[in-house]
């Protein structure tokens, strides 16, 4: 299954990539953090990692460590504007709860 991207969050991911100027893509984990337990990490990739699973979509790179992939399985992340706000939204499958914020989830 994986993770994917949808057509805009990839664009968007394209366009960063193009404006830094080097990328082979950008590294999705997660972190222990917040106060519903874990929290998504994004950077860019400059070098594969030997651990590393990639995942493509739309000509876009998602490079994942096998930790984070056991709860990151399924996770579709996409490029969303709302009103004056726009970033990358996470719709994970495997989430339970997520804090008042939005910045962590459980598992």
């Amino acid at each position: 299954m994986g993770v994917s991207l949808t057509e805009s969050a990839a664009q968007h991911v394209a366009g960063q990539l193009t404006s830094r100027g080097k990328g082979l893509g950008i590294r999705l984990g997660v972190t222990t953090s917040g106060c519903s337990g874990m929290a998504y990490v994004l950077e860019f990739v400059d070098e594969l990692q030997n651990e590393d699973r990639v995942f493509e979509d739309f000509g876009v790179k998602v490079f994942i460590d096998p930790k984070s992939l056991v709860y990151l399985e399924g996770t579709e992340l996409d490029f969303v504007k709302e009103g004056l706000n726009e970033g990358l939204q996470f719709r994970n499958p495997n989430v339970s709860a997520e804090c008042g914020c939005g910045e962590s989830f459980t598992v």
